[in-house]
């Protein structure tokens, strides 16, 4: 008999609260599930959903409430070290010391870690992350951009077997995104590498995780395959764009983002039904096009529906 190997983050039961004057805040309820070694897993949800408290729990800055973390079997609280060690986590904020160079920086780094003769896998991460020119420039002088690649290269030069990604390209620029998503599921397939990701972007989430769990409210609203979350979807949308003030019945149904509107369609019935109406409003439209729903599609209907939804649990979830 085959023993199935040790999940790479397993939460169990985590609840988090905060203390408030008008009332306890509950950040986190009894969120239970277990992060696989080697998946790229996505932890998606709006804001003030819990996501970047249960980061904060995983990498020892707050402590449950109720509940354990463990990651590769060592619990974060009760053993932290030996915890800390095996994640390499990349914040939200942008923080560093404006004292040193890149490359002195991620010395320092490795010397928290007690590393030492890490020359050569801080050379392969400056240039994996575009840094190779700028190794010798002092923090203080790097664009926001660069900085974020620094805190991507901190967060990995201890060869973390976990990396958690928190936000990692908000308000970065496209060559960055790409750079960072390529450098990242390299490690993935070549070294292994168990990656956590948290984002807005969506379509990232839909392109790179395998996996994805959905809070909201502090619970687990969904917890599946990519795939099976995307077959949940109405197979089309119906996009256009306009300038006019759509009909009530059409508004109510709509995602309008500028000029952009999009309704959902299950079938070409539907398509028919929905052009007709368009018609028959006098609504001047431009760019008609029907496309498969995606991850945003799902995750509004999801978030619109998932109000006192109890925790799902899905493959890979903690019983």
């Amino acid at each position: 008999m085959v023993t199935p190997a040790m999940p790479a983050v397993s939460f169990q039961n985590v609840s988090k609260t905060f203390p408030a004057s008008r009332g306890d805040i509950h950040a986190l309820s009894d969120v239970s599930f277990d992060i696989e070694q080697g998946e790229f897993f996505g932890l998606l949800g709006p804001n003030g959903a819990g996501k970047t408290t249960l980061i904060s729990i995983l990498a020892g800055l707050t402590r449950a409430s109720r509940g354990h973390v463990l990651v590769h079997g060592k619990d974060v609280q009760s053993d932290y070290q030996a915890a800390r060690r095996q994640l390499g986590v990349v914040p939200q904020e942008l923080v560093f010391d404006p004292f040193f160079s890149v490359r002195e920086s991620l010395k320092i780094q490795s010397g928290y870690f007690g590393i030492r003769g890490n020359a050569a896998w801080i050379d392969e991460l400056l240039e994996g992350l575009g840094l190779a020119d700028k190794a010798g420039a002092n923090m203080r002088q790097l664009s926001g951009g660069m900085k974020r690649r620094v805190l991507i290269a901190q967060a990995l030069v201890h060869k973390p077997p976990v990396i958690v990604l928190d936000e990692p390209t908000a308000g970065v620029d496209v060559e960055l995104r790409q750079t960072l998503w390529k450098f990242i599921s390299d490690l993935n397939k070549r070294m292994g590498s168990t990656v956590l990701l948290t984002t807005h972007y969506l379509e990232e989430a839909e392109a790179l995780c395998g996996r994805i769990a959905m809070l909201k409210n502090g619970r687990v609203v969904a917890l599946e395959a990519t795939s099976e979350l995307l077959s949940r979807a109405s197979s089309n949308v119906l996009r256009f764009k306009t300038d006019q003030a759509l009909p009530l019945d059409l508004n109510q149904l709509a995602r309008v983002t500028g000029r952009v509107v999009q309704l959902p369609a299950h079938d070409a019935l539907e398509v028919e039904r929905l052009l007709a109406r368009m018609r028959e409003s006098g609504l001047t439209v431009q760019d008609v096009e029907i496309r498969k729903a995606d991850l945003e599609d799902v995750f509004l209907d999801l978030m619109q529906g998932a109000r006192g939804v109890p925790q799902v649990r899905g493959e890979g979830a903690s019983a």
